[in-house]
């Protein structure tokens, strides 16, 4: 009953704004005008340059949608209350010829663990830290603000980026409940990013931004038909970012297009002085321009590895991944790259077999980093927590947290081994996973076999770079045959197999090599283009049309009533 009610609220609260502001902007009237589920920033920008349709619009309409599909997919947390007044200011500053950038009055979506100095919660999904106001913007919010974007709202998660419990699902978290992806009933969204990824799949923004420690932007992006870039540690600053671990975090945008989801990176790309990592970054201030990479080129001459020991355990009802990642392989080779077979991580198999070192250095860096979170960054902390011992205790007594339906497994762990990341035991752990990822894993591979990018399904493409904080792309590749079966997930509540579901391939590169992955991805994207074959069981129905058609009715009534007097 409190989800409905939620749920209800944001749909009232989504026709308060709706109702409350006209565009202020001009307006033509017989222009072509996108359809949003598919909307690149080509048509939305030549939209707004040619005065088809207003900041405004694009914020009512992409409302519109919420309202129509939240209900069912429950991806949006909250809406930004001032999302309609930053769109007006940023209409009058296009009529002036005041542009801050290329993505000038497009709304955007944002994870709930990334902080927003507004009137909106940063909460990771937790009612922990409902209330516990951010002193700012995060960097990469900031950045993007600068750079004229509208942030629209905050999406769902796995709470705590899904390092809480052993037994939840994909996507739920206690403010919003459980997020569904929209191909298949009850689908599993993946996670973490699960709201950011099912909201870009169905138009409800230009684009969001998600975070990924391990695979919790890949897999999303994979099961909902999109582009994801998880980027190298250190391209995007974390800072005002609820943190997992510094080694591994990192900031990255989820699109309907590799382009679109280019220009969102380098939106937000660039040093910080709050963030060591951004540091180490060779392009300080200045990071690419990767929209300029997206070129049909980007495979030609290219060297591009498999490796057959990570594509081998592919089998059972997973063979349609390597079915499709095959065919995929053929357009590659047809577009002019070289592929280099047997290109295999050398350390996969005790990696696999060692899981429990490598999840252990991000628990206990969780542990060591959310204090300093909650002591430094925080205006408000109303639950007055201090550490990972705090909030699992809020998180055990607070019903709305479903415990222990929904277990803290994960902290329980980290806890009782009674270690840091200072302590030396932690630092034997972390160096095990930095071989697993380097020279036993991706990086030995690039270096050994002279590759400038090694390709996988995406389902088995996140966990080895996750190690060493190098950068991968997933673009959409295929979706599962009506002869799958349907698999449920552990708790047997969410369908991961199903006839129809998406999947990925994904390019993965050493640190800095995102403009090379761009362009490698978007060549492949431009000669399968996939993502507009696949089904959804789910879409909204509102379009800037019907925002238009509602004004033009306002306004006549208006003019009728004008005349009467």
């Amino acid at each position: 009953m409190i989800r409905h009610l939620r749920l209800l609220a944001l749909a009232l609260y989504a026709g308060t704004i709706v109702i409350g502001h006209e565009a202020t902007a001009s307006r033509k009237r017989d222009c072509p005008l996108p359809n949003l589920i598919d909307a690149t920033f080509d048509e939305l920008h030549t939209g707004l340059e040619n005065e088809c349709f207003t900041s405004v619009d694009l914020v009512n309409a992409y409302i519109h949608r919420i309202d129509d599909v939240n209900s069912t997919v429950h991806t949006i947390l909250e809406l930004n209350p001032d999302a309609l007044d930053i769109a007006e200011q940023l209409d009058q500053e296009r009529e002036m010829g005041n542009l801050r950038g290329p993505l000038h009055g497009l709304p955007v979506l944002v994870k709930d663990n990334i902080g927003t100095g507004d009137e909106m919660q940063t909460a990771a999904g937790s009612y922990a830290l409902v209330g516990a106001k951010v002193d700012d913007d995060s960097t990469v919010v900031a950045r993007l603000r600068e750079q004229g974007l509208v942030i629209l709202g905050k999406t769902s998660l796995s709470e705590w980026a899904n390092i809480r419990s052993m037994n939840s699902s994909n996507g739920w978290n206690a403010r919003g409940g459980q997020t569904y992806g929209a191909y298949y009933l009850n689908q599993d969204p993946n996670g973490s990013s699960s709201g950011s990824a099912v909201a870009t799949d169905l138009g409800l923004a230009f684009a969001a931004l998600g975070t990924e420690t391990s695979g919790s932007i890949l897999f999303p992006s994979e099961v909902n038909n999109i582009v994801g870039i998880k980027p190298t540690v250190g391209l995007t600053s974390r800072h005002l970012v609820i943190p997992v671990s510094p080694r591994q975090d990192t900031v990255g945008p989820m699109a309907r297009t590799v382009k679109d989801a280019a220009l969102l990176l380098q939106a937000m790309a660039g040093s910080d002085p709050y963030d060591n990592y951004t540091q180490a970054s060779p392009y300080g201030s200045s990071p690419p321009d990767y929209a300029a990479a997206c070129q049909l080129s980007g495979l030609q001459g290219k060297r591009i590895g498999i490796p057959e020991n990570v594509l081998s355990t592919l089998t059972g009802n997973f063979t349609p991944m390597a079915t499709a990642f095959n065919a995929a392989v053929s357009v590659m080779a047809q577009a002019g790259a070289t592929i280099v077979h047997d290109a295999n991580f050398t350390a996969y198999e005790q990696y696999i077999a060692d899981q429990t070192t490598t999840q252990a250095v991000l628990a206990i860096d969780f542990i060591s980093s959310i204090p300093k979170y909650l002591a430094t960054n925080l205006t408000a902390n109303p639950h007055n927590l201090h550490n990972i011992s705090d909030i699992r205790t809020f998180t055990q007594q607070e019903p709305l947290e479903e415990y222990p339906s929904r277990d803290t497994q994960i902290w329980d762990i980290a806890i009782a081994t009674g270690l840091s990341s200072t302590s030396p035991e932690f630092w034997a752990m972390y160096q095990k996973s930095l071989y697993y990822g380097g020279e036993g894993g991706l990086l030995g591979a690039l270096s050994r076999h002279n590759l400038d990018a090694i390709i996988l399904p995406t389902g088995v493409a996140a966990g080895v770079p996750a190690m060493v904080g190098a950068p991968v792309i997933t673009v959409p590749m295929g979706a599962f045959p009506d002869s799958s079966p349907i698999e449920y997930n552990s708790r047997g509540d969410m369908v991961y197999i199903a006839p129809g579901i998406p999947f990925g391939i994904s390019f993965l590169g050493k640190q800095w090599s995102e403009t090379v992955l761009i362009g490698m991805a978007y060549a492949f994207e431009q000669k399968t283009l996939v993502r507009k074959t696949l089904k959804r069981v789910v879409e909204p129905k509102g379009q800037l049309s019907d925002v238009i058609d509602e004004e033009d009715e306002e306004e006549g009534q208006d003019d009728h009533q004008g005349c009467g007097l």
